[in-house]
């Protein structure tokens, strides 16, 4: 995910989950305020008949927000790598089409790798289990 009005959305209408190291905010696709986008016409005018098979549309989507109180450049980038390879583990627990960011606090540039990924599948259960 990189635009900013993404960012916005699921942060202001999205469910939050806080912990230690990290927060999560997830909007699902059936939330009122996000609607699938509208499909695009073709060059002929007519709109797109949506496929069967899955879309890009259907994917949830991704993004991380490190602020410079977590640290300099390189310490963001690494607890972002860091983030980034620890979700993609629980991408399949998505619900489709939903939009996912999360936050790092300041204490996961001295989190261990356990630690982080503990408070990340802790906020996502929260999470998923509230809608389940």
């Amino acid at each position: 995910m990189r635009r900013r009005d993404e960012f916005t959305l699921t942060v202001r209408r999205g469910r939050r989950a806080g912990r230690p190291h990290v927060v999560v905010h997830l909007l699902r696709r059936d939330d009122t305020a996000h609607a699938p986008p509208a499909p695009r016409p073709k060059a002929n005018g007519r709109a797109a008949v949506p496929a069967a098979r899955r879309t890009d549309d259907d994917l949830p989507r991704v993004g991380f927000i490190v602020g410079r109180n977590v640290g300099n450049a390189v310490v963001r980038n690494k607890v972002r790598r860091r983030l980034r390879h620890l979700v993609a583990r629980h991408l399949d627990r998505l619900p489709p089409g939903s939009l996912l960011v999360v936050r790092a606090n300041p204490a996961a540039a001295s989190a261990r790798h356990d630690e982080l990924a503990k408070d990340l599948e802790s906020a996502l259960d929260r999470l998923l289990r509230r809608r389940a």
